[in-house]
């Protein structure tokens, strides 16, 4: 049942593309293609065997530029996203579309919570950095990629803190609660974790997932 509508947006994005005649326009009909595909893919995880996951080595800044459009694209927020990226971060050993997913999350989470304040003057940045001898699960890694996802709203709830990312945990009206536990998960197959740091005015997500220099063995 949700496949269905899928394919039919997937085609009429098709369709459409194929009447454009300004390359800047197909911007945005490729993404409607690629998201649908994307979700198609979701579904058949979730209802299928479990797939292994999609491990190449990737730009990490072209996953959150993707992200970023994504969230740009949205029409109701007029949220300025703001990026300040390490251009020395060596390529990732990731599924493409699990840190797509999980930070995703982190990024509409931030999204949800200053639309919920119109009174500010909403910001999100997107931080990477490389950050030495990391301590992940008890193991040291020598070499992360550090993503920070930090925004200006008015903080996490005091009393949510400390149980953030188990599901069904959510501060919001409308919310399931799972976005961020889906998130852990997924840095969790990367062998990374999630840090949360939050005070009224400034909330700080930071994602560590290690860097190889080769193929790591699972």
């Amino acid at each position: 049942e949700i496949k269905n509508p899928l394919g039919g947006i997937r085609g009429a994005a098709q369709l459409l593309a194929k009447q454009l005649s300004k390359d800047e326009l197909t911007e945005f009909t490729d993404m409607i293609i690629e998201q649908s595909d994307r979700l198609t893919k979701l579904v058949d995880r979730l209802l299928g065997p479990n797939f292994r996951p999609n491990f190449n080595w990737y730009n990490v800044h072209q996953v959150i530029e993707k992200v970023c459009t994504l969230v740009g694209l949205d029409p109701s927020h007029n949220i300025v996203i703001l990026r300040d990226y390490d251009p020395s971060i060596p390529d990732i050993y990731l599924d493409q579309d699990m840190m797509q997913q999980a930070t995703l999350n982190i990024v509409r989470n931030s999204v949800q919570a200053l639309i919920e304040h119109p009174e500010i003057a909403g910001e999100i940045k997107i931080l990477t950095r490389i950050e030495r001898q990391v301590i992940i699960h008890g193991e040291c890694f020598p070499l992360c990629v550090k993503i920070q996802i930090i925004d200006n709203g008015p903080g996490i709830p005091t009393d949510l803190k400390n149980t953030l990312f188990y599901p069904m945990v959510t501060s919001k009206s409308n919310g399931s609660g799972l976005g961020l536990s889906i998130s852990q998960t997924l840095i969790g197959h990367h062998r990374g974790k999630i840090e949360a740091d939050s005070w009224p005015g400034k909330t700080t997500f930071t994602l560590y997932i290690p860097i190889d220099k080769e193929e790591p063995q699972t």
